[in-house]
């Protein structure tokens, strides 16, 4: 059995993309997820990985998801903070509930998440934790105030948490992903969807499994001298 890693949000789109690459690097793996049943089910009888169900929001049933993954597998060793939601708005309409909903799950749930494993990975000398950012916590965008605070404050959660691991062989990186073609993305109005790639240089929507691979790399034995780094797959939108 290989490392034991833990993907929030691990059943759909992106983190989907993660899991399964995991898997196949021979990582043993489990899937978080916070809502749709349904999609779990489906996806943990199509690739045998094993799914858990609580919300990343929440502290309490953190600690004891966690809990029941390193029952079942182990101790985790590397976590996958990908789990995140939006709550669009124009700020002069953003409610405190949307600003909330959001620092809580995308932000807050890092740190929950973290908090978790931080200890068991520093007691072993080993340990990887990768955020999944986004392009719009480096750049903003408009009508995202709530999401790209969430994002550009998991940037700065890496940086500094990167600093204290760095002695205990554990490392912590970033990925800010662009513009994605997730189910959430190919949703949107065709007009948008091509005004979006109008303003990346590559000419395209990324690919799940890229930015999979990304977090592979990070997560493997040979990614050892790499912390508080930001990786940045976005078809050069954004360029830092």
């Amino acid at each position: 059995m290989g490392r034991v890693a833990l993907v929030t949000g691990g059943t759909r789109g992106i983190g989907a993309a993660i899991s399964k690459l995991l898997k196949q690097e021979g990582f043993t793996v489990a899937a978080n997820y916070a809502g749709n049943a349904e999609a779990a089910e489906a996806f943990e009888k199509e690739t045998g990985i094993r799914t858990f169900k609580w919300s990343v929001a929440d502290y309490q049933q953190c600690a004891e998801g966690v809990s029941a993954v390193q029952q079942e597998f182990g101790p985790v060793e590397v976590l996958v903070n990908n789990a995140g939601i939006t709550r669009d708005s124009m700020f002069h309409r953003m409610t405190p509930d949307s600003w909330r909903e959001v620092i809580e799950t995308n932000l807050n749930g890092a740190f929950n998440m973290t908090h978790q494993v931080w200890a068991g990975m520093r007691e072993s000398g080993f340990g990887r934790v990768v955020n999944i950012s986004s392009v719009n916590g480096q750049k903003g965008q408009m009508g995202q105030t709530n999401y790209s605070a969430s994002k550009a404050g998991e940037i700065g959660l890496t940086k500094a948490l990167a600093q204290e691991g760095a002695a205990k062989g554990i490392t912590v990186n970033a990925i800010c992903p662009g513009y994605i073609g997730t189910e959430m993305v190919m949703a949107v109005p065709e007009k948008v969807r091509e005004a979006i790639i109008r303003q990346i240089p590559v000419g395209r929507l990324g690919k799940s499994e890229e930015i999979a691979r990304c977090v592979a790399f990070l997560c493997s034995d040979d990614a050892g001298f790499i912390t508080g780094s930001t990786l940045s797959p976005n078809g050069g939108q954004y360029m830092v």
